[in-house]
């Protein structure tokens, strides 16, 4: 059996593991929320955004779906509401936006006084197969980084104070791992900078990503030591990692009660159109890590760290 066969093994046999595990209903020593707690959910009119919306929904939470296409966003929470009867709400959201961001800001605390989940998952891809264009590369890292970063800012002032603290949950990809074995990197310096808590700051990720672009726009990106495959999403994903260990690490500062937990997760090769309907994981399994973040208990929460399958992996 060859290693990429092992692999793939391994990964079915986690993959039926976190089936099983999602048939186990929460017991009441579990179940923290209620109908009460809101979740929020960017970019979630489809795919792993959609999955992730039902699952927290169909565990009695209340979930605000958002979308950039309204007629998209209504018919996504028509279908949970009317064919599963679950708490669903909408609001138009463009997280690349910053004006639109606001207005959402406004209507979740007029709406709900705040929230207590908070998941990042609105993102592109235009990259399939072998491509590695960057034509898109900065809408890529405009949506995908820059999106989230200021959903958090924007959402961190509104997330309710509870025991069990807030969570934040990014979805993110192995691709944007710094130190991994492949399509990391080329500058070691850089890498290390990175990869240190102590050096790592809002700064040195938004300089790294302009760098990248001004490559892109001056032509010369292919020999700047980028990561090799889909470019200028795993720059995106890189930055989102980057900025999930460093919120993580200035929330930790917060007292008992006013906790928010932040970590991100790889949901795989998904079968989405975001893949082009190519991936070996269905959106049920993807969404499952980031549900699990969502609601795991406090006492069992960590937070700045990365994870793929319920299981931590290394930025």
């Amino acid at each position: 059996m060859t290693n990429k066969e092992k692999a793939r093994e391994r990964r079915e046999k986690r993959m039926q593991e976190i089936s099983l595990l999602r048939t186990i209903p929460y017991s009441d020593r579990q179940r923290w929320w209620s109908c009460e707690n809101v979740a929020v959910v960017t970019g979630s009119n489809r795919g792993i955004g959609f999955e992730i919306a039902r699952q927290l929904a169909s565990h009695g939470l209340t979930v605000v779906l958002t979308a950039r296409n309204v007629d998209a966003g209504l018919e996504a929470v028509n279908s949970l509401r009317n064919q599963e009867g679950l708490r669903v709400d909408f609001h138009q959201l463009d997280v690349s936006d910053s004006s639109s961001i606001k207005e959402f800001a406004c209507w979740i605390k007029q709406t709900f006084g705040g929230l207590d989940i908070l998941v990042n998952n609105a993102g592109v891809n235009y990259n399939l197969g072998s491509d590695n264009s960057v034509e898109f590369a900065e809408t890529v890292i405009s949506i995908n980084y820059q999106g989230t970063k200021n959903m958090i800012k924007a959402m961190i002032p509104l997330m309710r104070p509870s025991p069990q603290g807030a969570r934040i949950v990014n979805v993110s990809s192995r691709l944007g791992r710094v130190n991994g074995r492949r399509n990391r990197l080329a500058n070691v310096e850089l890498r290390e900078k990175l990869s240190n808590p102590d050096l790592l700051t809002e700064e040195l990720i938004d300089r790294t990503v302009s760098k990248f672009i001004d490559q892109v726009k001056d032509k010369t990106w292919e020999s700047g030591g980028w990561p090799q495959t889909f470019t200028d999403y795993s720059m995106s994903k890189l930055a989102v990692n980057g900025y999930t260990r460093l919120v993580a690490k200035e929330l930790l500062r917060r007292q008992e009660g006013e906790k928010i937990y932040v970590n991100s997760f790889c949901p795989g090769w998904v079968k989405t159109a975001m893949t082009g309907y190519a991936g070996n994981m269905s959106p049920e399994d993807a969404a499952d890590t980031g549900v699990w973040l969502s609601m795991v208990l406090s006492e069992e929460a960590v937070t700045g760290k990365f994870f793929a399958e319920r299981r931590e992996i290394n930025f």
